[in-house]
């Protein structure tokens, strides 16, 4: 399966993995640190940027009661409402910012978290759109977006295989142009945490979409462990500094790290593919040349019996091959066989 976005970005398994740079909050609410980062993830590899619209109140409701108060993990005692507020790409900076990347060449879309986001989006012709983890049982949100029939990104943190399978409902009735991620919702997630092995049964289970990593660890480890499981996409948060404070920072990586990442990527994925679904590859193929044969080991008599006595077993695999050896003992020479030459069947009677 392929999924095309443009000419020259194509969504398939049969290449290295497409790389996707998360800005969210990392723009730490400075529109110029926004838009820098967006250059900065183009020039370091990124396939594809991507970003977040919403105003808090299109996740949460602007409230002090317990319910809205987050518990533990790395935003312990924040309310929900103030992470939101202060973790939002304002909606006045996405011109500019779709400005950029059509300048400077790169893809960039969105993750919208209500429907008056998809129509926004929309005014600025995105290519494809991103479901979040926690977004992806909201069926009339997954609805709108799937109407517009473009390429949809869905993550699964938090999900069951019943949940994907009740999204994808809705997004089939319009296409079936659809990337899943396997996602672990902890930030940031810890290695032991990854369950990267979830990568193999998605892709048994989705056998018609392109499987892909949305990774919340701090490194780039988990990401490119998941290349050789089936992983055609990798989305990872993405920051500009190591002083960079936003809520996102803990699970994102620096510009360096981006392109080693893409470097890197390519490099697994060649290591690890199978080429031409055979179990040996071309430089296999050729060097079985290289493997033993049967020669002869002295003078071999026209009718005289092959024995042990008379052929060896060495390189290179140029007549009989050595797995023969036991097969010929017994038969006989049709005519004289000079010592070290190569035995041929044809050399038997």
């Amino acid at each position: 399966m392929k999924i095309e976005i443009n000419k020259k970005l194509i969504f398939s398994d049969k290449g290295p993995p497409k790389i996707i740079a998360e800005i969210s909050a990392n723009h730490c609410g400075n529109k110029n640190k926004f838009l820098n980062l967006i250059k900065l993830a183009h020039y370091n590899g990124a396939d594809l940027i991507k970003i977040q619209t919403y105003q808090p109140e299109d996740i949460v409701i602007n409230s002090k009661n317990k319910f809205y108060k987050i518990n533990e993990g790395l935003w312990k005692n924040k309310y929900l409402w103030d992470l939101y507020k202060q973790a939002q790409t304002p909606y006045m900076w996405h011109e500019d910012a779709f400005k950029l990347a059509k300048k400077i060449g790169a893809t960039l879309f969105s993750t919208p978290f209500s429907v008056r986001a998809v129509k926004f989006l929309e005014k600025h012709k995105v290519k494809l759109y991103k479901i979040a983890s926690l977004e992806n049982t909201d069926v009339k949100l997954i609805d709108t977006i799937a109407k517009t029939r473009k390429p949809i990104i869905i993550s699964t943190g938090a999900s069951n295989f019943t949940e994907i399978k009740d999204a994808l409902k809705i997004i089939n009735r319009y296409h079936n142009k659809v990337i899943i991620l396997h996602c672990v919702s902890a930030y940031p997630t810890s290695l032991e945490e990854a369950n990267l092995y979830r990568i193999i049964k998605l892709k048994k289970t989705f056998k018609k979409n392109i499987i892909g990593l949305s990774d919340h660890t701090n490194s780039i480890d988990s990401s490119l462990a998941s290349i050789p499981l089936g992983a055609s996409v990798i989305e990872k948060h993405f920051k500009d500094n190591k002083k960079n404070n936003s809520p996102d920072t803990a699970f994102s990586i620096l510009p360096s790290d981006l392109k080693v990442l893409k470097y890197k990527s390519e490099l697994y994925f060649n290591a690890t593919k199978l080429n031409d679904n055979k179990d040996t590859n071309k430089a296999d193929q050729k060097n079985s040349k290289s493997k033993r044969s049967i020669f002869a080991l002295n003078n071999i008599k026209k009718s005289e019996k092959i024995s042990e006595k008379n052929i060896i077993s060495l390189r290179p695999k140029i007549g009989i091959g050595a797995k023969y050896y036991f097969k010929i003992i017994g038969k006989k020479a049709k005519n004289k066989i000079k010592k070290g030459y190569p035995i041929y069947f044809s050399d038997l009677i």
